[in-house]
């Protein structure tokens, strides 16, 4: 930890001292290589990817640095390939693409490989897939150079729409020649998209697995938390909650309630009632003997998997006893509408509606198929067949003599269904 502190500190003196022209003018020119800035460059942004995000303003400045340099350097320095890479990977990594254009239109020599710099244009430009072979090609041509793993990078962010499956080998070739820097945590962030895409449960569950255990405090760690809950929630029949519990054990107790939460939220909104606890009760032991502030909300989602059970009546209680300020509007949403199914399964029936509403047979004979059939067809009676009725409107064939109370409660009820239907169908497209 204290030499990566000591190179974090040499860099930042190295980007200090390019703040002064004087002082940059003073250094020996190959001091101000290209390709030992890229260096510096790499370091600060790998060193975001694995926590440190106060380096972010160092690598704006870097990025800014370098693109100067490469404009105002003499060509002749494009001798050394390795300054030629520095300059490649300087625009696969979010420098300033017009930059590229100045160095190939200044290049008489021949020092930039024309298949390289054109597929890159290209796809800078958002044409990658009219060269998605090349891409692929040159990617592999050059995968044991050092510009290999950002050409496999973004040759993976071309083909992830079209050949995920070929995008899902170049990501691996780029995060296995670069571990342990931004290369990486791109590659698996992106692969993991790509099997939540395409239903690859243990191809996810195995590089969200690598991805925690690396890079937890990525600046992009909630996107990747994001796909998982996903992951897992779509495949809630074949994961294996102990798969689960086995990748989020990397993480803290903190950041994993916080995962735990939202699968337990997918779970509840998505029907499935089993996931849900599950989730439910990492969140209430993770918290043990401490002010879980999680374990209010963890019971609400669980009071919401609960209501189709048989626990319907504390399901119930679970959702309506979280205080309603203390949660977000879309859950808000969601509390109002779980209370109202609740209500709905647990009103008693209104008893004048169980009444029969035809004549008994107070003769006690029997009714032979043949009265059966006549009685069925006349007007009115229950399946017969409705005449026509001006207007062309269908007559319901509803009795006139049925309980008012039970025509009220059923209308009411349709229309607290389909609200309900409708915010949960808001609900899942937030998601």
């Amino acid at each position: 930890m204290a030499r990566r502190q000591h190179r974090y500190v040499g860099f930042v003196a190295l980007g200090l001292a390019m703040l002064s022209p004087a002082a940059a003018n003073a250094q020996d020119s190959d001091d101000l290589a290209p390709y030992k800035m890229l260096r510096s460059l790499q370091f600060v942004q790998d060193s975001v990817v694995t926590g440190d995000h106060s380096a972010g303003e160092m690598q704006r400045f870097m990025l800014g640095t370098i693109d100067e340099r490469l404009r105002t350097v003499n060509p002749s320095i494009f001798d050394d390939d390795r300054n030629v890479d520095a300059a490649l990977i300087y625009t696969m990594s979010g420098g300033n693409p017009q930059t590229l254009e100045y160095l190939i239109a200044h290049d008489v020599n021949g020092y930039f490989d024309n298949r390289v710099t054109d597929v890159l244009r290209k796809y800078l430009s958002g044409k990658g897939l009219l060269v998605a072979k090349t891409l692929q090609e040159t990617a592999r041509e050059y995968r044991d150079k050092k510009i290999g793993p950002y050409l496999a990078l973004i040759g993976g962010n071309v083909l992830i729409a079209t050949k995920p499956t070929d995008a899902l080998d170049l990501y691996d070739q780029a995060r296995l020649a670069a571990p342990g820097t931004i290369v990486e945590e791109a590659a698996l962030r992106r692969s993991v998209a790509i099997c939540v895409d395409k239903g690859m449960l243990d191809r996810g569950m195995a590089y969200s697995q690598r991805y925690v255990r690396r890079f937890l405090h990525s600046p992009y760690a909630s996107q990747f938390a994001d796909l998982f809950v996903t992951l897992v929630v779509g495949h809630d029949h074949d994961v294996k909650p102990q798969d689960v519990i086995d990748i989020l054990s990397f993480m803290d107790a903190p950041r994993q309630r916080e995962v735990y939460l939202r699968i337990a939220r997918a779970a509840a909104i998505s029907g499935k009632p089993e996931l849900a606890r599950m989730a439910v009760g990492r969140v209430q032991s993770l918290g043990g003997g401490t002010d879980n502030a999680f374990g209010p909300l963890a019971d609400f989602y669980g009071g919401m998997a609960g209501l189709p059970t048989e626990d319907i009546d504390q399901a119930a209680k679970n959702v309506s006893g979280i205080d309603g300020n203390a949660l977000s509007r879309r859950d808000r949403a969601l509390q109002e509408a779980a209370r109202s199914v609740a209500e709905q399964i647990l009103r008693a029936p209104d008893p004048a509606s169980l009444t029969q509403a035809s004549n008994p047979n107070t003769d006690h004979q029997e009714i032979t198929s043949e009265k059966a059939a006549a009685i069925a067809m006349q007007p009115g009676a229950p399946g017969a067949l409705s005449e026509p009725v001006p207007g062309g409107v269908a007559s319901t064939g509803q009795s006139q003599d049925t309980d008012p109370s039970f025509n009220a409660f059923v209308t009411t009820s349709r229309s607290k269904l389909d609200e309900i239907d409708g915010l949960l169908a808001q609900e899942g497209n937030e998601q």
